[in-house]
């Protein structure tokens, strides 16, 4: 049975993330007493409504009938719960209906309905981000008629981006927008891919389309953004007729089965009337306002998955009995708990430091957020917004890749039984094969962190990164039992600075193909660097709890050795790969090039 793990949550939140030094200004309402309180009541949701039907809705995955999507009830029934408990409009201001909340704390919410559900809380997360960008770049009259509607979770909406002929290549898509008398445009073309594109459990879906207006230039720089709703909404508020959108099917997907994925038609049977969303031409920067805040979304879904596994894979190994000690020489001595064996621990390791490392990059990402909105300094905030751009394809493919190896590892540790449906390992596996593809593959994220992020920043953002490291590497230094971590961990970010200033200088002599080759080994190795800081990070506070009380509670004491002993196993299994991966990513290594097409 999956399990909610809320002390953990409670850990990162509280005493590493800090959430109450957060919650000033506009979030002066969250103090530590209404936090706990939404926490009991998000837990006990996904725990009532989400939880339940994940297995169901694998397996009665929607249905197209007649032009439908069909969903299993429980579906809607949960987000209706969700929408009453009014979690639609978390860091929404109060002026649009919200609860102004800071978005670490929406993070650690996401996480419990992401461990219980990803598939429902996908038709959450999708809303969230539409809105996101509608609060940032719509008219107020757009705002008024869209935005408020979402906020309360009547609208849900999506994003429409690739086509089947341009996945990832935005500037090949073909879908137009034809301008009308009256402003509005008339869409015409086809999009794919598009998680929750159809259903019935909302009043009405906000469609954001990217499209080329006739004459608005070549490539991305035609690009705009439209509005474009299922049904009509008039100036009141009233739903109208259909729109001209419509699902021309369904993607049967390996995982992720209760979210719709759909292949939509606009203006094929009649007019699909839209709205353009700011500035002519500024689409696409529009949208990775969206892509950006998804993208560590994914990353905590992709956690979240890994930690569901996680909580099965560690009650099993404690309930079976097989084997015994290689020390015990009685072969007439009870079969022992698997957990007692080593490789059995090194798998329930290897989940643990990579779920556990995962949140906390993702809760001190959204406090960089937060910290953006409440800083009056035009500098700090734009020091903070460059490091929470820096980080953001760290936050999505580290987890995305290695928490995916988590649940590969939770499937292990059930044997046999981990490779059938009566335990729900195997879907999460397949839940989380999603997360390196979706919002950017593994590879595009390599190449936008190395080509765009280093190489075309000249490190300007890994020096300030390095800046933050530095400071907990000093303070963990000072622990008599962390110091071998720290001085590790700042080897290795010596190490990695003078390489990549290195190859920096080199990418004046080197191509760029050759130089972007191995993007994804430094993608992977900075990635490891990151999550040992996040790992120092836990240890410092676990350490300092530790002392500061030290308690009767020897499950507490447990837990908290247990911080230091899961960041032992990362500083001595995992982080020492950080020095291969440097090496062939920074010495522009052509291996990969140079390989003959035909030999393949």
């Amino acid at each position: 049975m999956i399990t909610l793990d809320r002390r953990e949550l409670d850990f990162q939140l509280f005493d590493v993330a800090a959430v109450e030094d957060l919650c000033s200004g506009p979030f002066a309402d969250y103090e530590r007493t209404v936090i706990s309180g939404i926490m009991d009541t998000a837990e006990d949701l996904a725990r009532e409504k989400f939880l339940p039907h994940a297995e169901k809705s694998d397996r009665c995955e929607p249905r197209f009938e007649d032009g439908r999507a069909i969903l299993i009830p429980e579906i809607g029934e949960a987000l209706a719960a969700f929408r009453d408990a009014g979690l639609f409009g978390s860091t929404f201001d109060h002026e649009w209906g919200g609860l102004q909340m800071p978005e670490t704390l929406r993070s650690a919410l996401s996480y419990l309905f992401f461990t219980a559900n990803i598939g429902t809380s996908g038709y959450v997360l999708l809303t969230n981000g539409a809105a996101n960008v509608l609060a940032a770049f719509a008219s107020q009259d757009q705002k008024a008629r869209f935005l408020r509607p979402m906020v309360e979770g009547r609208f849900f909406g999506t994003m429409c981006l690739s086509e089947p002929h341009a996945g990832s290549s935005l500037a090949d898509i073909g879908t137009m927008a034809h301008p009308q008398d009256d402003g509005s445009y008339h869409l015409r073309g086809r999009k794919m891919w598009i998680s929750g594109g159809e259903q019935d459990i909302s009043e009405n879906i906000v469609h954001l389309v990217l499209a080329k207006v006739p004459g608005g230039g070549e490539g991305v720089r035609g690009i705009s953004l439209f509005i474009a709703p299922k049904y009509h909404v008039d100036e009141d508020g009233g739903r109208g007729e259909r729109n001209g959108i419509q699902l021309a099917g369904l993607n049967h997907k390996m995982g992720y089965r209760g979210t719709t994925n759909t292949v939509l038609n606009f203006g094929e049977e009649k007019p699909c009337v839209a709205f353009r969303v700011g500035e002519e031409g500024h689409g696409l920067f529009y949208m990775f306002h969206m892509m950006n805040e998804a993208r560590i979304a994914v990353g905590l879904g992709a956690t979240a998955l890994a930690a569901a596994g996680y909580s099965v894979a560690l009650q099993y190994a404690r309930e079976r009995t097989q084997g015994r000690s290689p020390d015990a020489k009685d072969p007439g001595l009870p079969p022992v708990p698997i957990i007692e064996h080593g490789d059995v621990r090194r798998l329930l390791l290897a989940q643990k430091v990579a779920v556990e490392g995962s949140l906390a990059l993702l809760l001190y990402t959204a406090g960089l957020i937060d910290k953006a909105r409440l800083s009056e300094d035009s500098q700090e905030r734009a020091a903070l917004k460059s490091l929470t751009d820096f980080l953001t394809p760290i936050a999505k493919s580290w987890p995305s890749e290695f928490c995916l190896e988590a649940n590969k590892h939770a499937i292990q540790v059930l044997g046999g039984a981990g490779y059938t449906r009566d335990y729900p390992v195997e879907r999460l596996y397949r839940d989380n094969r999603l997360n390196p593809i979706h919002e950017g593959t593994h590879g595009i994220h390599g190449i936008d962190l190395l080509g765009r992020k280093i190489l075309d920043d000249d490190c300007r953002c890994l020096r300030l990164l390095a800046e933050e490291m530095q400071t907990d590497i000093d303070r963990a230094e000072r622990s008599a039992r962390l110091r071998e971590f720290a001085q590790s961990l700042r080897r290795e970010l010596e190490d990695t600075m003078t390489a990549t200033s290195e190859l920096v200088v080199a990418a004046s002599s080197c191509s760029r193909s050759r130089l972007l080759a191995n993007a994804t080994l430094y993608l992977d190795m900075l990635g490891h660097l990151v999550i040992a800081w996040m790992w120092l990070r836990q240890a410092v506070t676990a350490e300092a709890k530790r002392e500061d009380k030290p308690s009767d509670d020897s499950e507490a004491s447990a837990y908290l050795q247990g911080k230091y002993f899961a960041c032992r196993y990362f500083f001595r299994y995992v982080l020492p790969q950080c020095a291969w991966m440097r090496e062939l990513a920074t010495a522009a290594d052509d291996t990969t090039l140079a390989m003959p097409e035909d030999g393949f």
